[in-house]
């Protein structure tokens, strides 16, 4: 039963809702727009710059956050990785945000496909909260979900007032530095649903360009009615494509269906191989092509009425003669043309509807995952694994790297071994995630995974070691089912800190510039970020001298990150360069890194005496940090 409030008639409501009526388009996120509502009211000022533009409250700040470079790390996590050493693949947890400047140096132009599923906003999903001023920090809010004061995050409710400007600008900078990080002739693909398609498509035509655009996709994910739909029964979504170069992007032809290739048969075992035939007549009036055929049991056969053959009579003898006619098994039957599948484009040319018949929907993903999971329920809304096949199918060859920044359930992983397993691919992922916790009454929760990543990479374990168990008969050794963890966190390098109120201890610290709670291996990979190496390379770890020198690359990268390095150790590591690095006549020098901690030399005279023995090896790129 309602209750009484006590108040007075709201005035101002009613006549927002009245003139709402009158003038819905004067409206945008709840709030007026006083210069259209003059608009329509037959009130016009003049705009000397008048043009179509797409902006919304807190696009500058979008823009700048973009822009501006994350001092952040990623720590390698070797005990939560698989096959740490071989894998080419990896996981990332963090906020994709502060994960995607980070991988600017490293996968600048060597991705060739992005997949991703964001958040639709749709009054209920978790929507990243930027901070310009300092987003790491905000981050590590974030991951707790709650604010600096303590504060539980909540979702983008579709009551806010920015709404739709609060995902626009999450969405802004991530598509802004993902596209850098694609190939030239590399494609994009988005999932979203009808809540915001309309303004990221927007978006995307003023991040990659309106004439990169390549397809809307509609994905049927229901296969029946919503019964108690109040007007339309919405049984799809949508899938965005953009190419980053549309001319250099090549599309790739979906593969034939057994059912498809079923077809084509081979009844008179001609050596070209196996055939369909197809009809030789065509639906017009034509005398020339109207000739009489004579059968191979002697009987005499026309077009019928209306139609003519496809070809001309020259013609016809040439392909009969080359067996490429087939009048039936007994030779009695309408000459029909033979089309052989070696022959023919071998693919299908794919549509922009993608039926669940063909891709799946949602119940099959939800079985998918919890098929993997003891049919638990963990996680809310993945893609079905066909789905995903499907796109990685048009979008990269068998060998190219796939980047899903809103990686959920992992799914964009699993497709990827999926489909190596079948064709003998070597396509590498990138997943990135960050690590939403998840709710205290979820069945996820209470079997122990406390955020999303954790049932990510259980996914990716499980789904691995499954795709080996469902081929005992294939050999799928060489097939990668591992992937490399790293962390989102801040530098390894402790920030200077000019404060004067603790300028002793500020001193101290400088002289030891690394974190105390930081490893060899965090320091190794942040050098290997800001080098812009691939974090997938092998590290060779070597013992010179009793102390550990990395090894990448052969030789083009040589870090030592331990105390007390005295001269005979870097002696032993220019020694070491020589045997491995070729010497360049042209630039008389060897193109070789070395990096030092600044505080790993025995005393200053070893340092500058190191540089000088370095040089001796033409080796003159020598870095301490």
């Amino acid at each position: 039963m309602n209750k009484l409030d006590g108040k007075s008639k709201d005035i101002v409501s009613e006549n927002i809702r009245n003139l709402k009526e009158l003038f819905p388009e004067v409206f945008s996120e709840g709030k007026i727009d006083f210069a259209k509502l003059q608009e329509e009211l037959g009130e016009f000022t003049e705009k000397e710059n008048e043009r179509y533009n797409f902006t919304w409250n807190g696009k500058q700040e979008a823009k700048r956050i973009a822009q501006t470079p994350s001092t952040a790390t990623l720590r390698p996590c070797k005990e939560e990785s698989k096959d740490w050493e071989t894998t080419q693949n990896l996981y990332i947890e963090g906020d994709n945000l502060e994960v995607l400047k980070l991988l600017q140096k490293s996968y600048h132009k060597k991705v060739k496909m992005i997949y991703i599923d964001p958040p639709y906003n749709t009054g209920k999903d978790f929507v990243y909260k930027d901070n310009f001023r300092d987003n790491i920090k905000n981050y590590m809010e974030q991951t707790g979900q709650i604010d600096s004061d303590g504060n539980r995050l909540s979702t983008n409710s579709d009551t806010n007032g920015r709404y739709h400007s609060d995902w626009l600008s999450m969405m802004y900078p991530r598509l802004k530095l993902a596209r850098n990080l694609l190939k030239d002739d590399g494609v994009i693909f988005i999932s979203i649903d009808d809540n915001e398609v309309a303004n990221l498509r927007k978006l995307c035509d003023e991040i990659f360009g309106e004439d990169n655009y390549i397809q809307e996709i509609v994905w049927e994910k229901k296969f029946s009615p919503q019964n108690d739909a109040k007007y339309f029964s919405l049984n799809h979504e949508q899938i965005l494509c953009y190419a980053k170069n549309k001319p250099l992007f090549s599309r790739k032809l979906l593969p034939m269906t057994s059912e498809q290739k079923a077809r084509y048969k081979n009844p008179d075992n001609d050596e070209r191989g196996v055939w369909q035939s197809d009809n030789l007549t065509v639906a017009r009036m034509t005398e020339k092509d109207r000739y009489e055929i004579e059968l191979p049991n002697g009987e005499k056969q026309f077009p019928t009425e209306g139609r003519s053959w496809g070809v001309s009579k020259e013609k016809f003898e040439e392909l009969k003669n080359d067996n490429r006619i087939w009048f039936g098994a007994n030779g009695s039957g309408v000459p029909r043309l033979k089309r052989f599948l070696s022959e023919i484009q071998q693919g299908i040319v794919p549509i922009s509807i993608f039926y669940h018949s063909d891709v799946g929907h949602t119940q099959e993903a939800s079985k998918e995952v919890k098929a993997l999971f003891g049919d638990k329920k963990y996680f809310d809304y993945p893609k079905p694994m066909r789905l995903l096949k499907q796109i990685l199918h048009i979008g990269i060859n068998s060998n190219d790297v796939i980047l899903d920044f809103f990686s959920g359930s992992a799914t964009i992983a699993h497709s990827t071994m999926q489909l190596n397993s079948e064709d003998e691919g070597k396509r590498k992922y990138i997943c990135v995630q960050l690590p939403e916790k998840t709710d205290k009454k979820s069945e996820a929760y209470k079997a122990g995974y406390k955020n999303i990543c954790e049932i990510g990479k259980e996914r990716i374990r499980r789904a691995g070691e499954k795709i080996i168990a469902d081929n005992p008969d294939k050999d799928l050794s060489n097939l990668d089912i591992g992937f490399k963890v790293y962390k989102l966190d801040s530098s390894n390098i402790k920030e200077w800190d000019s404060s004067f109120d603790n300028l002793e201890t500020n001193l101290l610290n400088a002289v030891d510039n690394i974190k105390s709670d930081r490893t060899s291996q965090d320091l190794l990979y942040e050098i290997l970020l800001k080098y812009g190496l691939d974090l997938t390379l092998h590290v060779e770890e070597l013992n010179i001298e009793g102390k550990t020198v990395y090894n990448i690359g052969n030789g083009a990268l040589v870090v030592c990150l331990d105390d007390n390095i005295t001269i005979e150790v870097v002696q032993a590591i220019a020694e070491f360069i020589k045997e491995q690095v070729v010497y360049d006549e042209e630039k008389k020098k060897r193109h070789a890194r070395v990096v030092f901690k600044d505080k790993s030399f025995a005393d200053t005279n070893v340092k500058t005496n190191a540089i000088q023995v370095l040089k001796q090896f033409d080796i003159d790129e020598v870095v301490s940090i």
